[in-house]
């Protein structure tokens, strides 16, 4: 019986049964037959992915530095302004509970009943009961809220008119790394009742 030799993760050969897959070590597959390079960390992630990584997270970082300053500025605090922008740009079939809110801004479920307390007790939000559940709490924005977030949006568009060619690019510059899949779970859609603003 022939005896098996190593193969590399994502090399394909004529007869793959004499074969078995080795741990991500060398450079080029052991199986003689191709001469496909094994998928390492090193060759999946290479100098130039570090750099266009990095430009992306700073790129990032410069737009989060100017939506905090210029919420600050408009007398918000960052996260207030980001619960405001959460509440008026969910996609209609997405109802503005409180737990959709939690996961929209990435905190947690009690630290989102305290924000809306206080976006509640400023004039900025109201809540509602949701009429097909009542039991479900929903946020809407109020006028003074419609109004804050209309200035604050439109200097924010434009910085990021701005950022978009270095965000493209450095974009451009990361490569899809093969047989990588996205962990990511799926935002919770919480219900189906269309969020509108207080008259």
């Amino acid at each position: 019986m022939e005896s098996l030799r190593p193969l590399a993760i994502g090399c394909r050969p004529e007869n793959p049964k004499t074969y078995w897959p080795i741990a991500n070590r060398g450079h080029v597959c052991p199986c003689y037959d191709c001469e496909e390079p094994l998928m390492t960390p090193a060759n999946q992630f290479n100098e130039n992915d570090y750099r266009a990584l990095a430009e992306f997270r700073y790129q990032i970082r410069r737009f989060l530095r100017f939506s905090e300053a210029a919420a600050r500025a408009a007398g918000l605090e960052p996260q207030q302004h980001q619960l405001l922008l959460a509440v008026k740009g969910l996609p209609d079939d997405i109802s503005a509970s409180i737990g959709e809110l939690a996961e929209r801004l990435q905190i947690q479920h009690h630290s989102t009943v305290e924000l809306v307390d206080r976006m509640v007790k400023h004039g900025y939000v109201l809540r509602r009961r949701d009429r097909a559940d009542r039991r479900q709490v929903l946020l809407q924005l109020t006028a003074k809220g419609e109004k804050i977030l209309r200035e604050l949006s439109l200097p924010h568009a434009e910085e990021l008119r701005d950022l978009a060619p270095e965000l493209i690019a450095s974009l451009r510059r990361m490569k899809t790394q093969p047989g990588r899949t996205s962990t990511r779970k799926p935002s919770r859609s919480t219900g189906k009742t269309r969020k509108t603003s207080a008259r």
